[in-house]
């Protein structure tokens, strides 16, 4: 079957299964930077947005995203940058695996809630496991990176 998807800002158009998962319709197209994980949407290193909200990748049915909006960290690259940049700078970074998913959900947090308090940023990234850090630093540069009005 055919499905229309938007993806980071482009139409596109794929020839998928109907128990394809989204996943895998963009891993197989070259969308590499949403990296498959637990499978199961325990750890949310698949997420992508979808129309602006977080959601694993591995359980969502392509068929299902039919003429919706998909971000992938390449679509927001500026942004991307400069969280990079926070988390860099506070020694938030280990091995890289999360940041994908981790990027594109406090890039959906800041859509939704930019003046977020430390809690709600916790509560909001509980679907994103990085099994690297202790978050402590990662959740310093993600309040820095929602202070940043440039």
């Amino acid at each position: 079957m055919k499905i229309n998807l938007r993806i980071n800002g482009q139409s596109r158009q794929f020839l998928i299964e109907p128990n394809e998962y989204l996943l895998d319709v963009l891993r197989k197209n070259d969308y590499l930077s949403v990296r498959r994980g637990c499978d199961n949407t325990s750890c949310g290193v698949c997420t992508v947005l979808i129309d602006n909200k977080p959601v694993p990748s591995c359980s969502v049915l392509a068929a299902r995203c039919e003429n919706k909006e998909i971000t992938t960290v390449e679509g927001i690259e500026k942004e991307v940058e400069k969280l990079a940049k926070y988390f860099g700078e506070l020694g938030a970074d280990q091995c890289g695996y999360c940041n994908p998913s981790m990027a594109l959900t406090v890039y959906s947090l800041k859509l939704e809630n930019k003046n977020a308090n430390i809690e709600e940023v916790k509560e909001y990234l509980v679907g994103n496991l990085c099994r690297c850090t202790g978050y402590v630093a990662q959740h310093e540069a993600i309040m820095k990176y929602l202070g940043d009005e440039s």
